[in-house]
Order: structure tokens, then sequence, then C-alpha cells
């Protein structure tokens, strides 16, 4: 899932400062599960809001809504209302939720209260790791279903580099080098022939962007 984390206090007030009325905007699936923007975290920033604009002498009137994904563009036209309502909007969504909010209401600024961090998963209450890049190009059948693109702080494609020790990354000793789980994890599977073939470097070149993909229905 999209793991997100919510951007410091002080930062999401400069954004807002001109403005006396907004809409905090939360979403119902990635970032309520890391705890970044729910409607129970939604609720605590448009108090904290009002708290620091008070503080300063100031007024903010805030409204509240929190959707099942920002990211659709048919969830998001129930906020249209409470849009119409206000000066600005303050989404508690990752990236992709702030710009389906803000390519249907042209006229209405929308601000990002979350910093998109990356594809994770949780490791414990309260922890998520990335493991997951996104790169298109998934390596996944090669490696034993564990990502050297992510896991390794070089990005290696043809096993650990020189500098592992004892199983531990040169970069952070603190963190088992990718190579090494893969190296394990293909052993356990019986392939590790898989770690005798040659794979070309990733191509950093320029890219198309945004990506497009079009589902074919079958």
């Amino acid at each position: 899932m999209i793991i997100a984390e919510r951007k410091p206090l002080e930062d999401i007030k400069q954004m807002i400062a001109q403005y006396k009325k907004i809409l905090l905007v939360g979403c119902g699936t990635c970032v309520t599960v890391c705890w970044a923007g729910g409607e129970k975290e939604v609720g605590i920033l448009a108090s904290q809001l009002r708290l620091a604009f008070r503080r300063d002498g100031g007024e903010l009137e805030t409204l509240e809504a929190t959707v099942e994904r920002q990211c659709e563009k048919e969830m998001v036209e129930e906020l249209k209302d409470k849009i119409q309502q206000v000066e600005a909007v303050l989404s508690l969504g990752c990236g992709a939720g702030v710009q389906t909010i803000a390519d249907r209401f042209e006229e209405t600024p929308v601000y990002p209260a979350l910093n998109t961090k990356f594809v994770g998963m949780p490791e414990r209450e309260g922890l998520w790791i990335e493991n997951c890049g996104a790169c298109g190009d998934c390596f996944l059948d090669r490696t034993g279903g564990i990502c050297p693109i992510v896991r390794c702080a070089k990005g290696l494609l043809n096993g650990p580099c020189g500098g592992t020790n004892k199983g531990k990354c040169e970069v952070d000793p603190e963190k088992d080098c990718a190579w090494t789980l893969i190296y394990r994890r293909l052993e356990k599977q019986g392939r590790l022939d898989l770690m005798r073939k040659y794979y070309p470097p990733r191509n950093f070149q320029a890219v198309v962007r945004p990506g497009k993909i079009e589902a074919q229905r079958v």
C-alpha cells in the first residue's frame, strides 16, 4: 500500500495562512491504515490548526470530510457541496489524491498535508517498510520475491557489492544485505542457478511521463 506521513504542523500552517475557511479531506484507504490521513487524523489536524491560528491572533474555520478513496474521481465528487463553502482544500491523501481533487475542482486551491513516501508493508504495529519501488519492470521472479531495487542500498541486480560484511549492508551495517537474503531464499527453493545469470543494468534514461495503462477486458 502507499505509505505517507504528515507534514510538520508549521509547514501546513504556512501553506494555508492566507485563508479563513478550509476543508480538510481524509482518505479511507492507504493513509488511514498507516495512521496519516484517516477520519481521526483529519479531526486532530483540524483542531491543531484552529488552536495554532488562535494562538497567533487569527481565526480559522474548518470543515471536515473523508472519502473512501481520494484517487477516484467519482468518490471526490461527493465533496462538491463542501468545497463550494470554503476558500481552499487541505488533502490528507497521497499525491494521487491531491491531484484528483485539484483536477476536479480547478477553481479551488488544493494543498497537500502529507508527504507520500513509498509503497510498503507493515513490519509491526506503527512501522511500515518500503518493499516496492514501483519501477515498472518487476524483478521478483528472479530474486525469490525480494526486491533488490529498494532493499539493496545500491539497487544492484547481479549479486552483492564488495562491501557486504557477514551478511550485512555496507551502507547500513544494521541492515541485512539484500543479496544475502536473496541467496538464502533461492537456496531454500532450489533455484540458486538464477544467481549465475547476468542481468543488464537498469536503464535510467528519460522515460515518457506520466505513465498510462489502459486495461484490456477479456
